[in-house]
C-alpha cells in the first residue's frame, strides 16, 4: 500500500502544480475520478498528509480548505529520491543500482546537474571532469612554481600528502 499512496500523492501534487492556484479536495477528487474510482475521504486524507509533510499549505475557505503547493515539482522529486536513498543500508550500492536503471537522457541530466553543483561543494575541485581543461600556460607554470618553493618538479612534492603520484609505490 505505501507505493499506491505515493502514487496518489504524486497524482494530487501534479494537479496542484498544473492548476497553479489554490485548490479544494472536491476539485482534485473530481479530476481524479476521471481516471479511477476514489473516495472523497481518501483524497482528503492524502491532501492532509501532504500538508503535514509541508508540501502544501492550506487556508480555510468556508467549510473547506484550499491547498497551494509550497515547493516546485523538482524539489518534491528530489526529496522523494533523498528519502528513498536514506532508507538504504548501503547508500553507495543503492546509487550504483539507481544509476544502472537510468536512461541515457537521465544520465546526461545527472552529468549536467553535477557540473552545476560541483563547484559549490566543499572541497570540490574548481573544474569538473569533462569541463574545459587547464590552459597549457597554467600547466607549464605549475612545475616552475613548485621548483621555486623548494620542491622538485614532477616529484611527490607535486601531490597532496594523501595522494601519491602514479607509479610511486605509495
Amino acid at each position: 500500500m505505501p507505493r499506491a499512496l505515493g502514487e496518489l500523492e504524486d497524482a494530487v501534487m501534479t494537479r496542484v502544480w498544473q492548476w497553479n492556484r489554490p485548490v479544494t479536495v472536491r476539485e482534485v477528487l473530481e479530476d481524479l475520478q476521471r481516471e479511477r474510482s476514489i473516495a472523497y475521504t481518501t483524497v482528503m486524507t492524502v491532501m492532509d498528509n501532504l500538508h503535514q509533510k509541508g508540501w502544501v499549505r492550506r487556508e480555510v475557505d468556508g467549510r473547506a480548505y484550499r491547498y497551494t503547493a509550497v515547493s516546485t515539482r523538482a524539489a518534491y522529486s528530489a526529496a522523494l529520491m533523498n528519502e528513498a536513498w536514506s532508507r538504504s543500508d548501503n547508500p553507495a550500492a543503492a546509487l550504483v543500482a539507481f544509476f544502472g536503471m537510468m536512461s541515457a537522457e537521465q544520465r546526461e541530466a545527472l552529468q549536467d546537474a553535477v557540473r552545476i553543483v560541483a563547484p559549490a561543494l566543499p572541497g570540490a575541485p574548481e573544474a569538473v571532469a569533462g569541463d574545459k581543461a587547464e590552459e597549457p600556460e597554467e600547466k607549464a607554470a605549475q612545475p616552475e612554481e613548485k621548483a621555486a618553493s623548494g620542491g622538485e618538479p614532477g616529484t611527490e612534492d607535486d601531490f597532496p600528502a594523501d595522494e601519491a603520484p602514479p607509479d610511486s609505490g605509495r
